[in-house]
């Protein structure tokens, strides 16, 4: 087993906890609201995978790279008193986001990562009918290069309405996208009813971030490792 000893020591060395690689937020605002105003006229966004329905947003991966290994998503279910969303159905895209390169893919469960907050009205800020839920689904990991691509997702839920996704509270124009149905499960530009604009939906990625070590770094971690295991062997030579 002793080849295997400097191999593990280097690995080991470049090895990383998890973080958020990007998040598409914010979810809701310092009070805990997502607040619709107008002349927004959309509570939340269709992505019940069970009636064909999915969103879409976009994201760019830099430097070295990323290995995948949870997504987050944010969603509700109208008068939902507890976490309800059952599972996702995720893609992640390359390019075009109907016809790029499927990169990675699967349905998943997904378990609570607590109450974010709710969605509202501007007229009823205290309203509890719309709570917004993070479901955090762990992936199987995989890595992406430096790019640019699209996360496509639709849930399921136990309650008749929803899974409904809100947009960002911070109401962003954007380029986030839904297939429907009607669409033939084509992606198009999301377009909010009332104010006609473009719209951000959240979501959030964790992972590690490839590393790549300067020359003289890896050299000195290596000669390190190779002495160590010289060391080894001295001590069982003996």
């Amino acid at each position: 087993m002793k080849k295997f000893v400097v191999a593990g020591l280097v690995a080991a060395a470049f090895s990383a906890q998890a973080v958020v690689l990007t998040s598409n937020g914010p979810v809701v605002d310092g009070t805990g609201l997502s607040v619709l105003t107008a002349p927004a006229t959309t509570f939340g966004f269709g992505q019940q995978s069970a009636s064909g329905n999915a969103v879409a947003e976009d994201f760019s991966v830099g430097g070295a790279g990323w290995t995948v290994e949870s997504l987050n998503f944010y969603a509700y279910q109208t008068g939902s008193t507890a976490f309800t969303f059952t599972d996702v159905t995720w893609s992640v895209i390359s390019g075009d986001v109907n016809t790029g390169t499927v990169m990675a893919s699967g349905t998943t469960a997904v378990t609570s990562g607590g109450l974010q907050g709710f969605r509202v009205q501007s007229t009823a800020l205290t309203g509890t009918t719309r709570g917004i839920y993070k479901a955090m689904a762990n992936v199987p990991d995989f890595a992406l290069a430096a790019g640019s691509y699209w996360l496509r997702w639709g849930m399921t839920g136990t309650l008749a309405s929803g899974p409904w996704q809100p947009p960002t509270s911070d109401a962003a124009v954007g380029n986030g996208a839904q297939a429907t149905t009607a669409s033939l499960g084509s992606f198009a530009t999301l377009v909010e009813a009332g104010s006609g604009l473009g719209v951000t939906l959240p979501f959030s990625i964790e992972g590690t971030v490839t590393a790549v070590p300067e020359a003289s770094t890896s050299a000195m971690m290596l000669l390190g490792a190779l002495g160590l295991l010289g060391a080894t062997r001295r001590r069982s030579a003996r």
